[in-house]
Order: structure tokens, then C-alpha cells, then sequence
């Protein structure tokens, strides 16, 4: 059980959320008194009523999990072979950039957690956006025909934005003749698109570890999305934490509870990201924010940057895709293939 879900007080739930404690077994260490006073870190000060009624959930909770351990592994063996197969099944959700789908292998991957990160004005937001319409591109087309879910933690996402997208995304497939369906099926329309995207809006690091411990839920009832999007991971964690040993533990276990939600309902989980400037070997270049133990949190890594006047995607880190850079643009539509990139084809072609 989350401790989002526990049945006591909303500022218990929250002292308890802000010092790291999201799950009952995250608390099975926690002694009676230090719930009563709490830490030098944090104080906590839960009333006595309801620390009695956590250490006995907690207590409980730490027994089930050690009777149903051994069960859980074994009932959970899986072949390589298996495995393989189960993957090569799986379709990617494109970016609508050629270039960039490319150096992707045909996309963002679901069964991944998928961490890009830039600088302002970069296009990361335009990005998550177009990745959410995307994915409901149809099975004719090529797509997943599946629906989004949309984490704002900025109050960056733009409804009249992903409305443009959305009209683009119809023209560019839905105009186009739809093998095997048929004819008098009702053509799609923008709000359409709209309705299949469930927007958050979070507004406190608080918020965002409890909707997260939220998500398995929401997924397994509304089995239809395959993609989550985390706009930006970083931004309440930058703003308002002092203590980094708590916030690398706080995101850590948050990292570990999106990879398993990716593994789980087979979905991609892209998260968004600031940068900061670091110093290394003598000169000073930019790394995606939030420190080099977070840096392991995403099974993909994708680094936008400028280039002159032109707009790339670099993959600074991925177990299965080379090391690469792509030109993508934002145009109206969306995002698209670089114009630069369209005048070197050319040129090649004649």
C-alpha cells in the first residue's frame, strides 16, 4: 500500500510524502517514537493515534511481503526467448521527425523510460506535446491507436498547441486511404484527439511523488494509454529542496516505480528535463539537471541542443542505440524534419 492511500490525516500523509516515506515498506524501518518527534532532517511530530495505526500496517505489510516473496519469483520465470519475442511486438511511437526517428529505431520505445532534456526554447515541451498526439496515430497508419496521459508540473502544456498538432497529425494520416477499414467509418476529428489525452497539473513535489504512486492504478483502469510524459521531471525538485540526500532518494525510488510501470503495461514513460552547466576536464559544458546518480534513471538519454541556428537531438546514453546526432525542426505542424536537412537530401538525390 501507498502511503498516499493510508487512512490518516492529509498532513501526516504529506510529512510523511516530504521526507521520502511514499510506500509502508519504506516506513517498516521507522521506530514508534521516531514518528512521534521524527529526525534532524525532518521533523514529523505524526500524532500517537495514527503513528500506533502505521507501525501495525507497516508491521503487517513487512510480514505479507516476507510469506509471499518466494511465490512472487518463482510464479514470475520468463524465457529469454520470450522475452525477445515479446519485444520485437512492440511498435514505437514516432516523433515525426524521419532524422530523429532514425538514430531512435523507428521512435520512442515503449517498455523504456525515456529521459530528453535541453534548454529553454528547444522544443521539449513541443516534443511531449506531439509524442501525445502521436500516439493515437492508428494501427493503419502505423501507430499505436492508444491514448496519453500528460504530467505538467510548468503550466508549460498549451491546449491551443496540442489542438494545432492535432489538426496536422489528421492531415498528415487521416487524409490518407486507410487500408482495411471501412469507408463509412466516422473520420476523426481534433477534439478526438484531445479527449485521449489525461492532463495533470501538479504543483508541489508532493503532488507529483503521490500521482505517481497513482499512476498503476489509473493505468490498469484506462488500459488504452501507452505513453506517459513527465513535463519536467526536475522542476519541483530544483525549486524546493535543500536536503540532496533526501531528494536522491525521494528520486530514486520514483524512477524505479516509473521503470516497472513502463515494464508492466508495456508503455513508454518519457521524461522531460532542465540542464545546468558543469565543469569537467577543465571546461565547462551542459549536463541534463538533477545530478550523475539520477543519470541512471532512464534506460534512454536524448540531449537537445542548438546547433548554430539549427535544432539537434543527440543520444548521450541508450543499451541498445548508437551514440548519434539528428536536425528536427518546429514548424507549425509540429515537429517535423529539419528544412536544412530536406535541402541536403535534395542535393544528394540530384
Amino acid at each position: 500500500m501507498e502511503v498516499s492511500r493510508l487512512a490518516i490525516s492529509a498532513s501526516s500523509r504529506g510529512k510523511l510524502i516530504s521526507a521520502g516515506y511514499t510506500s509502508l515498506s519504506s516506513l517498516s524501518t521507522l521506530s514508534h517514537s521516531h514518528l512521534l518527534t521524527g529526525s534532524h532532517t525532518h521533523s514529523l511530530k505524526i500524532p500517537e493515534k495514527e503513528a500506533d495505526e502505521i507501525i501495525k500496517l507497516a508491521s503487517h505489510n513487512g510480514k505479507s511481503d516476507n510469506t509471499k516473496g518466494t511465490e512472487a519469483v518463482v510464479q514470475g520465470g520468463q524465457t529469454a526467448w520470450d522475452m525477445l519475442k515479446e519485444d520485437e511486438g512492440l511498435k514505437c511511437i514516432t516523433t515525426s521527425c524521419a532524422a530523429l526517428d532514425n538514430i531512435l529505431g523507428g521512435g520512442i520505445n515503449c517498455k523504456e523510460v525515456t529521459e530528453i532534456g535541453g534548454v529553454p526554447g528547444i522544443g521539449k515541451t513541443q516534443l511531449g506535446i506531439q509524442l501525445a498526439i502521436n500516439v493515437q496515430i492508428s494501427h493503419e497508419h502505423g501507430g499505436l491507436a492508444a491514448k496519453a496521459i500528460y504530467i505538467d508540473t510548468e503550466g508549460s502544456f498549451m491546449v491551443e498547441r496540442a489542438l494545432q498538432i492535432a489538426e496536422a497529425c489528421l492531415s498528415d494520416h487521416d487524409e490518407l486511404p486507410r487500408r482495411g477499414c471501412n469507408a463509412n467509418q466516422p473520420k476523426r476529428q481534433p477534439k478526438d484527439l484531445l479527449e485521449n489525452i489525461y492532463y495533470f497539473r501538479v504543483c508541489s513535489y508532493t503532488e507529483q511523488i503521490a500521482l505517481i504512486n497513482y499512476l498503476g492504478k489509473f493505468v490498469k483502469e484506462h488500459n488504452e494509454v501507452k505513453i506517459v510524459i513527465v513535463d519536467s521531471i526536475t522542476f519541483h525538485f530544483r525549486q524546493d529542496f535543500e536536503n540532496m540526500a533526501l531528494r536522491t532518494r525521494i528520486l530514486s525510488g520514483l524512477a524505479l516505480k516509473l521503470m516497472n510501470l513502463a515494464n508492466e503495461f508495456k508503455l513508454a514513460v518519457v521524461l522531460l528535463n532542465q540542464v545546468t552547466t558543469k565543469y569537467s576536464e577543465g571546461s565547462v559544458h551542459l549536463t541534463l539537471a538533477l545530478g550523475d546518480s539520477w543519470s541512471h534513471a532512464s534506460t534512454n538519454r536524448i540531449i537537445l541542443h542548438w546547433n548554430g541556428n539549427e535544432r539537434y537531438a543527440y543520444i548521450d546514453k541508450s543499451p541498445t542505440l548508437q551514440s548519434a546526432s539528428a536536425p528536427y525542426s518546429v514548424t507549425g505542424k509540429g515537429i517535423r524534419d529539419s528544412v536544412s536537412d530536406h535541402k541536403r537530401l535534395k542535393l544528394i538525390s540530384s
